[in-house]
This record gives structure tokens, C-alpha cells and sequence, in this order.
């Protein structure tokens, strides 16, 4: 299989660490907008059989992507950039004839009048308005394979398959017990991503209602996180997870809850009311004129890069699909999970764990797709496939999941 990776940040540079120990890979193409992190992505691999090469590349610039992906014969299109360019990658993914696979969707639209009562433009609603194009070519696009949306879909499928007759909801639960030396506020994922997921509208599904909004961080609750990270106040927030796990699942209701913590949701609360959350480009003076900058991009620039602070994190991140129903006329609840720590994964692969836990899994799923056990074609998630192929292989690549049972 031939890969080409679009983003070497911190996630696409983990994903070539992951895929360089897989001998499914023929060639993958790394790709960044700065042509020095492609470089240095792959020249800190120890890739003696040429397996990894560097190109630069514009996300936006959907005849280039198209141009490049021809040029080096690339069978999929990795998307390991922020989600605003979701759309330019996934179009030219399909007019080079290529697979497509991603770990976000296309961005939402609150609703102009009632933002947190009725959805606007849902999370994937372009990509799904091309589902027919994408079915008619042959070809597979992917959506939502990081972790969350991507592993805890891929336990929905499971939950639903072998361990359910009926689910009354699965709810994703995400928390942590990672600190950062050193810092005050230092985000372990893309601040440009999480203030976009955790200041929209949250979407909840109900199978009587569909899908509606609420308020952001609305509905706490403490969940109580395995393997020794513990309780951890969890919160509304929005997430592809509910977007796609009601198409392939029989639930009556989906939640996605994320454990942010006061003084997180207290600083987002503050780039909000600042206007510093916005993406709109705002003029300011610079040495040779006038600049026009995004807000959102200046927050990101004052922070420090996640992949760099690895060497400075302590403690556990978990994933996982709290999931309630009933089997065999019994009612039943199950927590299915998959814990990393910060310590083994630097240790391991010099990746801190947020990145790599998110790397992991569209390394799996390409896995699987050049074996052929995942052989489809249209814009499907990850729970429209056999989960049981990619839960093995999670343990083949040394990072086995788990289940807890709550009931």
C-alpha cells in the first residue's frame, strides 16, 4: 500500500513511527505545508529500506493534493491535518481515485437562530452529501478513524454485535490524569481543534427526537476512569461520535461527554469572550504594514506545540463507550476502554500519549484495508465495519483494550 500522510505535526509524525514498524506499508509520502517537519518526520526513522519520503504540500490546494497523489501512485490519503481542511483533501482524494481516511469530519454551522436547541450544518454533512460519488468510483471514504470519533465507534459496533440484544445509549467518556511540567495551561491536543469542538453547540441523539443541540458544557457528571486515573467531571461537547454512530447502531440515545475540567472550561470561556476563539481574520499592525491574522491561529501560536511536550507530561489519557442496555432480558452496562501512559509511549515510539493514542488507530484501519478486511466503498465511520479485526490488532500492535463491567 502507498500512503500519502498530509500533516506531520504531532499526530502524522506519531503515525509514521507507528507505521514503520508494519511491513503492510510499501511507501508513505509525508506531506506538511512546512517542508522541514516532513523532513524531520521522516529522519527520525530508522527507515533503511527507503519506505518514507518527504514532499510539501499545501492542505488547501486541492489540484496539488490531487497532482501529488498521481505523480507517487497513492492508493489512500491520510488526513492529519486540523478539520478546515477536511474538504480539499477529501475531493481530491476522490478525483485522483484514491481511499480516503481521516480522525475528524467536516466542520459544523451552528443553526443562525437557535444555536443550542436545533443543529445547524452537522459535523460530516459535506462528506456524506458525497456518499453517492465515492460509492459510485469504488472507493472508500473513511471518516472519523482517530480515537475519538474512530476506536470508541469501533467498540459501539462491537457493544452493538456481540455483547447487546438492545442498547438504551452509548455515551463516549473521555478523561485524563496528565499534568504538564511546567506549564500553567498547555492543551495536550490541537487548541485550533478543541476550542472549535468545545465552544460549538454539543449534539445529542435521541432516536425519538434525532439530533438537537444543548449548551456547551452542559449536563456534568463524574465518570470514574480505569486504571488508576479515577473520577473525573465529564461535560457535554460537540463530537463526530454522535454524528455517526446512529447511522450504523441501533441506540436510543448517543452522548459524547469530555472530562475539561473548571479551569479549562474557564479559560475557553475567556478566548470566547474575548473573540479570541474566532476564525475570522482581524487586521493588525505589523512591521511592514498591515497583517490580517486569525485569533484562533494567534492562540495557537502562543502555545506551546503538543508533540513537544512529552518529556514534560505525566500520567494516563483513556478513550472509551460507556454503553447501557440489555442482554438476555438482563440489564447490563459495560465501560469498553483503551488507556495509554505517557511514560511507555516516549518511551516506546518518543511520542506523548494524546497524539500517539490518536495515531494508533488510522494506522490499524490502513492495516486492514491493504489486507482487504475492510473492503468497502461510500463515506462510512468506523462502526460500519467488522470491529473484531481491528480490536485484535490493537493488541498486536501492543496496545490491547479493556472492559469493565459496571452492572
Amino acid at each position: 500500500m502507498r500512503v500519502l500522510l498530509v500533516g506531520a505535526g504531532g499526530v502524522g509524525t506519531a503515525v509514521t513511527r507507528i507505521a514503520a514498524r508494519r511491513d503492510f506499508l510499501t511507501h508513505m509520502v509525508v506531506a506538511d505545508y512546512d517542508p522541514a517537519r516532513a523532513e524531520a518526520a521522516v529522519a527520525a526513522l530508522d527507515d533503511r529500506e527507503g519506505r518514507f519520503s518527504a514532499r510539501r504540500i499545501d492542505a488547501s490546494d486541492e489540484a496539488a493534493v490531487r497532482g501529488l497523489l498521481a505523480e507517487e501512485n497513492c492508493d489512500v490519503l491520510l488526513n492529519a491535518t486540523d478539520p478546515r481542511f477536511v474538504m480539499p483533501l477529501f475531493d481530491a482524494a476522490l478525483a485522483a481515485g484514491a481511499h480516503y481516511v481521516d480522525m475528524a469530519m467536516s466542520l459544523s454551522v451552528p443553526h443562525p437562530t437557535s444555536p443550542y436547541e436545533q443543529c445547524g450544518v452537522k459535523l460530516g454533512d459535506e462528506q456524506f452529501a458525497r456518499a453517492e460519488d465515492w460509492e459510485k468510483a469504488g472507493r472508500l471514504a473513511l471518516v472519523g478513524m482517530g480515537v475519538e470519533p474512530g476506536l470508541s465507534d469501533v467498540f459501539a459496533r462491537y457493544a452493538a454485535d456481540e455483547l447487546f440484544d438492545e442498547i438504551e445509549e452509548l455515551g463516549v467518556r473521555d478523561g485524563a490524569n496528565l499534568t504538564v511540567e511546567g506549564y500553567d495551561f498547555a492543551p495536550s491536543f490541537s487548541i485550533w481543534t478543541t476550542i472549535e469542538e468545545c465552544l460549538n453547540p454539543p449534539v445529542i441523539y435521541e432516536k425519538d427526537r434525532g439530533w438537537f443541540t444543548t449548551a456547551p458544557f452542559s449536563e456534568p457528571e463524574v465518570f470514574d476512569f480505569p486504571e488508576g486515573i479515577g473520577p473525573v467531571e465529564c461535560v457535554n461537547v460537540e463530537h463526530e461520535e454522535v454524528l455517526l454512530m446512529p447511522r450504523w447502531v441501533d441506540a436510543r440515545r448517543v452522548t459524547f461527554k469530555y472530562g475539561l475540567g473548571d479551569d479549562f472550561i474557564a479559560k475557553l470561556k475567556t478566548l470566547h469572550d474575548l473573540g479570541l476563539d474566532s476564525t475570522a481574520k482581524v487586521t493588525v499592525p505589523g512591521a511592514d504594514g498591515p497583517v490580517e491574522v486569525s485569533p484562533r491561529d494567534v492562540v495557537a501560536a502562543c502555545l506551546p506545540d503538543p508533540a513537544t511536550l512529552g518529556d514534560r507530561m505525566e500520567g494516563k489519557t483513556c478513550a472509551g463507550t460507556w454503553v447501557k442496555g440489555t442482554k438476555d432480558g438482563a440489564a447490563r452496562e459495560v465501560y469498553l476502554y483503551h488507556v495509554v501512559d505517557n511514560e511507555w509511549t516516549m518511551r516506546e515510539y518518543g511520542s506523548q500519549a494524546v497524539v500517539w493514542q490518536t495515531a494508533l488507530n488510522p494506522v490499524i484501519a490502513l492495516e486492514l484495508i491493504a489486507a482487504g478486511t475492510w473492503k468497502a466503498s461510500g463515506v462510512l465511520g468506523p462502526e460500519a465495519l467488522p470491529p473484531r479485526p481491528f480490536l485484535d490488532l490493537l493488541g498486536a500492535y501492543g496496545s490491547p483494550w479493556g472492559l469493565r463491567e459496571e452492572i
